[in-house]
């Protein structure tokens, strides 16, 4: 490798807006994150129910009009 040419590597606590702190190395001083294994939907197996029926109802609503 050569020398003086890497950035320096900080021991950085990261932080997630649900509270959770972890330690790791960056190049960046802070690290300010919104999720994190913590509060992720796919690691907790909470999910938030999306209203896809009703944008799908709007949607064929609005290309039934032009249709007619």
């Amino acid at each position: 490798m050569k020398r003086d040419i890497h950035p320096e590597l900080h021991e950085v606590t990261a932080h997630c807006v649900c509270g959770n702190t972890f330690k790791t190395r960056s190049t960046m001083k802070d690290i300010a994150m919104t999720l994190c294994s913590g509060c992720h939907p796919y690691y907790t197996g909470d999910q938030k129910l999306v209203d896809t029926a009703g944008q799908i109802e709007k949607f064929n609503k609005k290309f039934k009009k032009g249709k007619a």
